[in-house]
């Protein structure tokens, strides 16, 4: 229930903690920090029931007692015979088959709690977490989603330019729907280490701000999870490993081709265009009190204002996150759509991003990031 528990705290947590009541936040660590391993012998029969003798055979080390827990499974440490690290995800039983009621009894309890708040639109977002639960406990898509970023042109060639992100190697032999085996990597989670020197804390910020931006609108292929933990930093090879590919999605050309306009019009402080593409998109029907429309636009502005900084814009000093804070009330008060599905997963990524600026301190070039994917972006073609 942990990755439930985390999927509905976004509900609350579109910028930071302090848009969760303490109570709320509690509970929400409690059930994180309550996670149990499981003993050996059920560890032994999901890998004998998922990879058969192949564990024993092919591995000639495999450490029992796992070095961290997902939220939906343990990670273990093996040795291959070639003598390669590597790392297993196990899947913990059952997680798979209970989606459906364990998202029924999260939204019972907060309904019972009455702590959703009102304008939500909470069948459509129900809907897309089931969608995206599902691909999150399904190892198959999620080795097929870390290889189709290794194997990306354009990311191999991001790499190539710069060497800043690292994949590790899916292996295909050890991996099942319930079990994900990789080349194990080192480093620390990026959220955990403050006291990086603060060169190296810009250059991480940069190349994950860059990373967000080329993925949305060059591979138009996401890993949408912000969980920091998933994004090593090495300061031996100076990369970012990326892990977790779970949460990864595609996003429709026509989609993106209007969002960048959004982007690029809050960049530019063009107001009219911002409303005239959120209509577009879906986020506005057009019979909005004009309280609404000026909410959401001044929202759009905020976001936009990194891109559209002639200095490097200093995350650390910043007040975006209250500035967003006071306008959320107003939208979900007076918001007469959902906003399109796409924005859930677009923006849990890209506000996570900002908010580790943030809490990094990041003083980077946004608007020359920006500038660039903005003059390279080739938009569908008109016949």
């Amino acid at each position: 229930m942990i990755l439930y528990i985390d999927k509905f705290k976004f509900i609350y947590q579109l910028t930071d903690n302090t848009m969760i009541s303490p109570t709320l936040q509690r509970i929400f660590e409690r059930v994180r920090d309550g996670a149990d391993f499981m003993p050996s012998w059920q560890l032994e029969k999901v890998l004998n029931s998922e990879l058969g003798s192949k564990w024993k055979t092919e591995l000639v080390d495999f450490d029992m007692k796992p070095f961290a827990a997902a939220s939906i499974g343990q990670v273990h440490q093996g040795i291959l015979k070639d003598g390669k690290k590597v790392a297993i995800k196990i899947q913990y039983p059952g997680v798979d088959t209970s989606i459906n009621s364990d998202i029924d009894n999260i939204v019972a309890l907060l309904k019972l709690g009455n702590v959703l708040p009102p304008g939500l639109h909470m069948e459509q977002f129900i809907d897309v977490s089931r969608r995206e639960l599902a691909w999150e406990v399904d190892y198959i898509r999620e080795a097929k989603c870390a290889k189709r970023f290794s194997d990306c042109p354009s990311f191999r060639e991001l790499l190539q330019n710069d060497n800043s992100f690292y994949v590790p190697e899916v292996i295909d032999s050890l991996s099942t729907k319930r079990v994900l085996t990789t080349e194990f990597v080192y480093g620390s989670s990026l959220d955990k280490n403050t006291k990086w020197d603060k060169k190296i804390t810009n250059k991480i910020c940069l190349d994950i701000l860059r990373l967000c931006l080329r993925e949305l609108f060059e591979f138009k292929f996401m890993q949408t999870d912000p969980n920091w933990s998933n994004f090593l930093y090495n300061p031996d090879s100076k990369q970012i490993c990326l892990l977790d590919f779970g949460a990864s999605r595609e996003y429709p050309k026509k989609f993106v081709d209007t969002y960048i306009k959004i982007i690029h019009a809050a960049s530019i402080g063009d107001r009219k265009t911002v409303v005239e593409c959120s209509k577009i998109l879906g986020f506005l029907t057009g019979y909005e009190s004009k309280v609404m429309i000026t909410a959401h636009a001044d929202a759009v502005m905020i976001l936009g204002e990194p891109f559209g900084s002639l200095a490097d814009f200093d995350f650390g000093t910043q007040d975006t996150t209250a500035r967003i804070q006071s306008l959320i009330p107003i939208m979900l008060r007076h918001r007469l759509t959902p906003p399109p599905e796409e924005s859930y997963s677009l923006h849990r990524k890209m506000s996570g991003a900002f908010l580790l600026c943030s809490r990094l301190s990041a003083i980077i070039p946004c608007k020359e990031l920006f500038d660039d994917i903005w003059a390279n972006y080739k938009f569908t073609s008109v016949t």
